[in-house]
């Protein structure tokens, strides 16, 4: 708040002698305030022109990395008047938002913006030094094609990459370091207006949807509609505070209920998103919840807030270390376990081989255990980490294939049969582009088995352009087809 000095408070003493005349007195008194008010005013106007100023040199630096992403797909269409619970599943096209993480073409997105995928394009931010007004009335856009590098819906994060040079990239801001009451701007596409940016505050550094959820939201009143999905909450730095994610609303529109993926799981979800393909997930096998006083009071528990171990997988390292049930988390390598979001996080970052040391309390007593991290039961990175990147390779799938044998077959223990062609990475240049995922496994093409790459490759280069083809996958224990026509 500006500080509007009165010019008589100071000198009136020093200048109202009685020789000077009463006219002047008078004078003075009218205008001396109008003076002081003239120089606040003067001063408010560049106060405002200053953060115009800093809110435009912010857009401009924010803005050449945020994109638009166009999605062609199949999904779930509405439901009818009839209100039958039938899932009817149609052509779709999604448009949403996205930002540039690394500047090779990596770009980070919500998992549901790319769901269901059969074409991923990116629209890039045209380079320009033209005015804002220009620049929102150009026609020039620049659409390069886009394909999908690693999915979580856990957690709702996709990584795509586009192959288009050099572009600039955000930074990842500390999320610790974030706090309440900070400015923050929202970049993206709402209802697909491109270059779009609003402002706003946080309103909450760290928001559950449910008190049992380990995931956590920056909540923020800057204006978040359909279509931001997947762009960046920036702070006054420029830096990535979080990814735009979902709105609480009545209307569908905004209501400053916004909410965004926070920067520090972005930063560990991407690597491994980067590296794997999918959520890289280290366990001790427990399962844990969140201390209400309902529970502790029930359950007779040392204190009634904080995390409990709810479960203790058989023969987990959990288990063979002497956790129990009913065991109440004290802290977690030294630091105090008092939320569910910080132990599941921690936990989501520890890496295969490490040891985490857990201080329980199982009634008075406080114990301590060093509990070896363990691989989970499916492990496709043993199978990816066998891919040669010149013999593996399906061109016209952008695939990195391995075939099923029976040492392969011991990596993915859900297989449903002993046959197939697993996923193990995308690559570019393929001549039709599918919604296949790392850790897919190729089962036939057109009904005929796929039990070995150069089936694959000599079903594929048997096909004419215009042919239907249908491959049918296992996805997560599921079978499905995936349809597409031969280019």
């Amino acid at each position: 708040m500006l500080q509007c000095q009165n010019g008589l408070s100071s000198k009136s003493s020093k200048t109202g002698r009685r020789f000077y005349p009463l006219f002047m007195v008078v004078i003075l008194a009218f205008l001396s305030p109008g003076a002081s008010t003239s120089r606040a005013q003067d001063r408010s106007p560049d106060d405002l022109r200053k953060l115009n100023q800093s809110v435009d040199a912010l857009v401009k630096k924010v803005s050449p990395s945020v994109v638009q992403i166009l999605v062609t797909g199949y999904g779930p269409l509405e439901e009818g008047d009839r209100g039958n619970t039938t899932t009817i599943v149609g052509p779709q096209r999604a448009i949403g938002s996205g930002f540039v993480i690394e500047e090779s073409g990596y770009i980070v997105t919500n998992a549901h913006v790319v769901n269901g995928a059969q074409r991923v394009e990116v629209v890039l931010p045209n380079p320009s030094t033209e005015s804002s007004l220009q620049a929102a009335l150009s026609t020039r856009t620049r659409i390069v094609p886009a394909r999908i590098v690693g999915v979580t819906k856990e957690l709702d994060l996709a990584v795509i990459k586009v192959d288009a040079g050099k572009l600039p990239a955000l930074v990842l801001a500390d999320y610790r370091r974030l706090g309440q009451g900070e400015l923050v701007f929202a970049f993206g596409s709402p209802e697909g207006l491109r270059n779009s940016v609003t402002m706003g505050v946080v309103s909450a550094v760290a928001r559950q949807s449910d008190p049992d959820s380990p995931l956590v939201y920056i909540q923020t009143d800057a204006a978040i509609n359909p279509g931001n999905s997947g762009g960046p909450l920036v702070n006054v730095d420029g830096e990535v505070v979080g990814v735009d994610t979902f709105i609480l609303s009545q209307s569908g529109g905004n209501e400053g209920l916004g909410f965004a993926i926070p920067s520090g799981v972005v930063n560990v979800a991407c690597r491994q998103l980067r590296k794997f393909g999918h959520l890289h997930r280290a366990q001790i096998g427990v399962g844990l919840q969140t201390i209400t006083p309902t529970l502790a009071a029930a359950l007779n528990l040392p204190r009634n807030y904080g995390v409990l171990i709810s479960d203790v997988l058989p023969d987990s390292p959990a288990m063979a270390s002497g956790l129990q049930i009913a065991d109440v988390l004290v802290d977690v390598d030294g630091r105090p376990a008092e939320n569910l979001p910080f132990v599941a996080f921690h936990f989501f970052a520890l890496e295969y081989g490490q040891k985490v040391h857990l201080e329980v309390l199982r009634g008075k007593e406080q114990l301590s255990f060093d509990v070896p991290v363990a691989q989970p039961p499916r492990d496709t990175d043993q199978v990816a980490a066998l891919a040669d990147p010149e013999k593996n390779r399906v061109a016209t799938l952008g695939i990195l294939g391995v075939e099923i044998d029976p040492s392969i077959a011991a990596m993915v223990p859900d297989l449903r049969d002993p046959f197939g062609i697993v996923v193990a990475a995308r690559t570019t240049g393929a001549r039709v582009e599918l919604p296949l995922l790392t850790g897919d496994v190729i089962r036939t093409l057109n009904g005929q088995p796929m039990t070995t790459l150069d089936r694959l490759r000599n079903a594929l280069k048997a096909l004419s352009p215009g042919a239907a083809v249908a491959l049918q996958i296992q996805r997560d224990q599921k079978l499905l087809f995936i349809a597409f026509t031969m280019d």
